[in-house]
């Protein structure tokens, strides 16, 4: 389904010598189905595999692709352009911004906690898995509050704030005006950032 070049296999093993133990690669795509998609490359250690990933074996490494991107993914090639200043890594995929009829045509259809979903896992997530983390909803209270956990990277980031009350809640409250507010459950590790 992804084709990575020989030469960005190598590449890609050798970045992994230096990292925790058991890390692979994780392959997703930000605004997928618009315009505006771009893929991504970034690495995953262990502790933020998902059970819904669709893992890709090779020879020194495996790559990890959350299901909902796998119909954006389909033709991709991953490629590292090296010269005598420094390499490029190069990402086509064909698809990318291809609309996802499965995914697109029940939004309108959804319960207000299905679409807050949706927005996470396809505008908010691929923004943070740059920075090795993600974000799930946990549930939407009486009054209208959603109530939201961060995984990986994210969790203790000096920044969960500032990304909740200006990405994540102001994005969600854009959407869906009936939304009150945001509520982050973490128990960061480091500060003790917490709505709840």
């Amino acid at each position: 389904m992804i084709c990575i070049t020989p030469v960005a296999q190598k590449h890609f093993a050798k970045l992994l010598v230096d990292k925790k133990p058991g890390t692979q690669i994780r392959v997703f795509v930000v605004n997928p189905g618009t315009v505006h998609a771009e893929c991504g490359v970034c690495f995953c250690p262990p502790e933020e595999f998902k059970s819904r990933d669709i893992v890709i074996e090779f020879d020194l490494f495996s790559v990890h692709v959350d299901r909902v991107y796998i119909s954006f993914l389909k033709d991709a090639k991953i490629d590292v352009i090296i010269n005598e200043l420094d390499s490029q890594l190069t990402i086509k995929a064909p698809n990318a911004t291809k609309a996802c009829s499965n995914i697109k045509n029940k939004i309108n259809d959804d319960s207000l906690e299905d679409r807050i979903r949706h927005v996470l896992q396809f505008q908010i997530n691929p923004q943070l898995e740059l920075h090795g983390g993600s974000v799930s909803l946990i549930r939407i209270t009486e009054d209208l509050l959603a109530v939201i956990k961060f995984y990986g990277g994210c969790n203790g980031c000096a920044m969960a704030s500032y990304t909740i009350t200006e990405g994540i809640e102001t994005t969600l409250k854009n959407l869906f005006p009936e939304l009150k507010g945001v509520l982050d459950v973490t128990q960061h590790h480091r500060g003790t950032h917490s709505f709840y």
